[in-house]
């Protein structure tokens, strides 16, 4: 279904019954993401929650009316809960996700009972392990000049940004299958305003770590080993800053442990979910 959320069109799927806990999942990865993943992370979800995902403004079938920062994320992330009927709700979110779900949880303390993460960061530091991560690969031989047009938001157009994400999908998954690189390309709705504005506008600036000991809910953040592009180090900073947060790291996983440990990361996020009472009506 399409909704009109400040302003603008969202693509939004809702599963589970009425009156459960709302949980809503933001995608990762603006301008490339949609709500395909969180959809089958978090569905499964719907024996017990109400799973509200989406795909964000300038993502996947969503509008594209700008602009394209973390305060409008926010801020369409809390119509969505207006929209949905919640006054609480757990936030999840991946990757670039996972910095919205933070932001959210920042700047609407009492809207979140729990905050779930994945592979995520607090700041931009990691694009220098990740680029070095990406350089030293012996997996692949990084194009340079593909790597830093995607990384710095600099792509010509969708068809260079689909070239631009070939070059590095390779790089994150725990084991590498070129097959499954190949269906992703083609899976992938691509956006490339909104990547270059995400990339070029608001990731030089980001940073978030003054504000995470302000985050007042109990926090889970998981994190795939051999992550290159938001590695260990970058959860570990969060979970330290994060008053109410523990770490769980998947040691067979890259970037998408929900996927390459998907059985193992959905019990560890149940068991949490279920500890901290945010299952609870």
């Amino acid at each position: 279904m399409f909704v009109t959320i400040n302003g603008n069109e969202l693509a939004v799927e809702v599963f589970g019954d009425e009156g459960a806990p709302v949980l809503i999942a933001h995608h990762g990865a603006p301008g490339l993401g949609s709500r395909a993943e969180p959809r089958a992370t978090f569905a499964p979800f719907a024996d017990t929650f109400r799973v509200v995902v989406f795909d964000a403004r300038g993502s996947g079938e969503s509008g594209g009316n700008p602009p394209f920062t973390h305060e409008q994320w926010a801020a369409d992330v809390d119509g969505l809960r207006e929209w949905i009927g919640a006054e609480q709700i757990v936030m999840a979110g991946g990757s670039y996700g996972g910095f919205i779900a933070m932001e959210y949880a920042i700047r609407h303390p009492r809207r979140v009972k729990a905050l779930v993460l994945r592979d995520t960061s607090p700041d931009h530091d990691n694009e220098e392990a990740a680029r070095r991560n990406a350089l030293n690969s012996t997996r692949v031989t990084v194009d340079v000049e593909k790597l830093d047009r995607i990384n710095n938001g600099l792509v010509r157009d969708n068809d260079d940004l689909r070239d631009c994400w070939r070059e590095i999908l390779p790089l994150y998954d725990h084991v590498y299958d070129p097959a499954k690189v190949e269906e992703k390309v083609a899976a992938t709705p691509y956006r490339y305003e909104t990547h270059n504005f995400a990339f070029a506008v608001n990731q030089p600036g980001y940073d978030i770590k003054a504000q995470l000991p302000d985050i007042i809910c109990p926090t889970l953040v998981t994190v795939g080993r051999d992550d290159w592009i938001t590695p260990v180090e970058s959860s570990e900073k969060i979970v330290s800053l994060i008053p109410d947060a523990e770490l769980v790291v998947f040691e067979k996983s890259g970037h998408s442990p929900q996927i390459e440990e998907a059985v193992r990361w959905r019990t560890v996020v149940r068991d949490f979910l279920r500890d901290v009472g945010a299952d609870q009506r």
